[in-house]
């Protein structure tokens, strides 16, 4: 379908990936099996057995583990070429030296922290060669066809958006470089739960499986499509 220069270009393709929950691991899944060369995969966390109503790699099995590494192995047998960097780490503004952004073709965010989701965000952006793509908030969305892609500025009725958007005003201004995110405008009341003695608790914002994927699944879409139109822009180019 995408012919062999697109293939091509696809091998060719390096994608930093932050963030292998619910929505980055569904991407990285994505992006191999869409061909794309070189990965660099990066998360803290392990497999824990709340994560496999949603994550790719968490089963019972695969409880405690890495979550990079499991989802590293499971990429191996998919493509065994694929070349892989994998990082149990957090991305901060502390440790974003670690991490060579410039030598990536496209940065996707699928961070969950305010904090370090911010500063990565303005890290990517500040590089001219790097694309970034970014996930708002997949928490609380149950309808998979609100789910959308567009520029963070157009981003309406999303939480992390408007937490986003408050936290550049604070530290220095929105970014200059406009980017594309996937969010939902669905709304869903969080409903509370009861203990046992009757009092109301609050209850963490529930995700589920196919509209974390879908949302890592645009992400992955976007970059694949990304790569096919800048070879149609070189081929015509060359006409």
């Amino acid at each position: 379908m995408l012919g062999t220069e697109a293939l091509d270009a696809l091998a060719g393709t390096k994608v930093a990936v932050f963030g292998l929950g619910g929505v980055g691991s569904w991407c990285v899944e994505s992006l191999v099996r869409s061909g794309i060369g070189k990965l660099l995969l990066v998360d803290f966390d392990r497999v824990c057995i709340t994560n496999v109503n949603r994550q790719l790699m968490a089963t019972t099995k695969t409880a405690g583990q890495v979550k990079a590494d499991v989802l590293a192995k499971r990429l191996k047998e998919i493509n065994p070429l694929v070349e892989l960097d994998v990082r149990q780490q957090i991305y901060s503004p502390e440790t974003a030296g670690e991490f060579a952004l410039d030598e990536y073709d496209y940065v996707i965010d699928a961070i969950d922290s305010l904090d370090c989701k911010a500063a990565l965000i303005r890290h990517a952006l500040s590089i001219p060669t790097v694309t970034l793509f970014a996930s708002m908030g997949a928490a609380l969305k149950m309808d998979p066809f609100q789910i959308r892609a567009t520029e963070f500025r157009k981003v309406e009725g999303d939480g992390l958006a408007r937490a986003l958007r408050t936290k550049f005003k604070k530290t220095g201004g929105m970014p200059t470089r406009k980017f594309k995110c996937v969010w939902s405008p669905e709304r869903r009341e969080n409903l509370g739960t009861a203990d046992n003695d009757g009092e109301s608790k609050k209850r963490v914002n529930g995700t589920v499986a196919h509209t974390t994927a879908i949302f890592g699944f645009a992400l992955a879409g976007l970059v694949v499509q990304d790569v096919e139109r800048k070879i149609g822009s070189l081929t015509s180019k060359n006409v």
